[in-house]
């Protein structure tokens, strides 16, 4: 009488699991990198892991080289708009912002933007941290 209680139970457990592993994506955030154009610029942006806390966003310029390059996280759902956080230069054409702080889990927008011989640009990547 016992053993078909427990071996549902069990059933149950692995059910829930893998329900738990697919909604999660199985683990940790995944790496992303995505590529806009805007005006006269290629953007390149970044991210290792995108996770709450604070994030390092790379930034790869193709084009005029900017003298000034900010990312800026909005999520709107939620009204959070941080202040832009400046990237410093990384090499040729390259740019990292280091310890940007996103307080929750969700979709966020980042805003980089450009300024130099170009031009101002605005490129918006879309990010989901979990």
């Amino acid at each position: 009488m016992r053993r078909p209680s427990v071996l549902v139970a069990v059933v149950a457990l692995v059910v829930a699991a893998g329900a738990a592993w697919l909604l999660w994506g199985g683990g940790g955030a995944k790496p992303t990198t995505q590529q806009a154009v805007s005006g006269p610029y290629t953007v390149q942006f970044s991210a290792d892991e995108p996770r709450v806390g604070g994030n390092t966003f790379a930034v790869a310029v193709t084009g005029p080289a900017p003298d000034a390059v900010t990312v800026a996280p909005v999520m709107a759902q939620m009204g959070h708009a941080l202040a832009p956080v400046p990237a410093g230069p990384d090499g040729p054409g390259r740019f990292r912002a280091a310890d940007v702080g996103l307080p929750m889990a969700g979709q966020w927008e980042i805003t980089v933007s450009l300024r130099g011989p170009g031009g101002p640009a605005q490129v918006v990547f879309p990010l989901l941290v979990k």
